[in-house]
């Protein structure tokens, strides 16, 4: 199995409250003009500028306490939240494209940081069996709907014999000579087409 990576993730934790919303919203408006490392915001931040006025104008009405107003004020709440998602994504999409950079330039936008480890997928392994001549193979996971052709070799690779084929990405081959070297390979099947034989590995059966 590969070993686990590490993602840098920016994180925006949105607070309770117009006022607090607005103040986060125009930290992140005054960090993001301008910024070199964000060209092409996403949404533009004028989208956010705007956004920003809507939230300050029904705020504003709210203390009027005239009717209606508290709702508009929510909504207006919610349309600068959604505004605010977005953009983390957007930043989050620039930082994954310079990973060696990424805490920084997340940083850079005024949001915070945080790493998530990320385990990398499952390579083909193949390993002894429980039993003499047996071998157990293994690889990642295809997706739904996918099956997995196996097939072995006693000869370096000049003719191979296909085993049966499963719905699992595992499989166990029986009856081999002990003492032989194999190569073993395999290749996922999906609805979308067969895919090419992997790289063969070796093994000494035991």
């Amino acid at each position: 199995m590969n070993p686990p990576t590490h993602r840098t993730v920016a994180t925006l934790k949105l607070p309770r409250g117009a006022l607090l919303l607005l103040g986060l919203a125009k930290t992140i408006l005054q960090a993001l003009t301008g910024n070199s490392a964000f060209p092409n915001p996403d949404p533009p931040l004028a989208a956010l500028q705007a956004a920003i006025a809507d939230l300050e104008a029904a705020y504003a009405v709210v203390q009027t306490r005239a009717k209606g107003a508290v709702a508009t004020r929510d909504q207006k709440v919610a349309t600068l939240a959604a505004l605010l998602r977005q953009i983390k994504a957007y930043v989050q999409k620039v930082a994954d494209a310079a990973p060696d950079k990424a805490a920084a330039l997340i940083q850079s936008a005024s949001m915070s940081v945080k790493k998530v480890t990320v385990r990398a997928r499952r390579a083909f392994a193949v390993k002894h069996g429980t039993v003499s001549g047996s071998v157990a193979l293994v690889t990642a996971y295809a997706g739904p709907r996918a099956s997995y052709e196996w097939a072995f070799s006693a000869d370096a690779g000049k003719t191979w014999q296909e085993a049966r084929a499963t719905l699992q990405s595992k499989t166990t081959i029986l009856g081999l000579q002990p003492g032989a070297t194999y190569l073993f390979r395999y290749r996922p099947v999906t609805k979308a087409a067969n895919t090419d034989w992997s790289q063969p590995l070796s093994l000494i059966v035991q």
